[in-house]
């Protein structure tokens, strides 16, 4: 295969999400929470969307100690907490951002 096919494949894999504050996992493999998570919040921020709910699931909460960690890591997020009612519970984590600075 030549340079050219193979980035043409990368992209075949691509999925374009919205952009509208909710960022959901079920539909990703959890290894890719520890680029996917950030970059989209990075996102969510540059549109000023600074409240983020990711929705991870109740599970054995593994991908919620992981999204927990990440988050813990990025100097951007001002705080986290459950989803609490109505917002997914444990399954969900909200997330907000500080603004850009200007």
């Amino acid at each position: 295969m030549n340079e050219e096919s193979d980035t043409d494949e990368e992209f075949d894999d691509a999925v374009e999400m919205p952009i509208d504050g909710t960022l959901d996992l079920h539909t990703f493999h959890p290894r890719d929470a520890h680029l996917l998570v950030p970059d989209y919040l990075q996102v969510c921020r540059a549109r000023g969307i600074l409240q983020v709910r990711v929705v991870h699931g109740k599970g054995t909460g593994a991908l919620r100690r992981t999204v927990k960690a990440v988050l813990d890591r990025l100097e951007y997020v001002e705080s986290y907490s459950s989803g609490g009612m109505g917002g997914g519970g444990w399954g969900a984590t909200l997330v907000y951002l500080r603004p850009l600075s200007r």
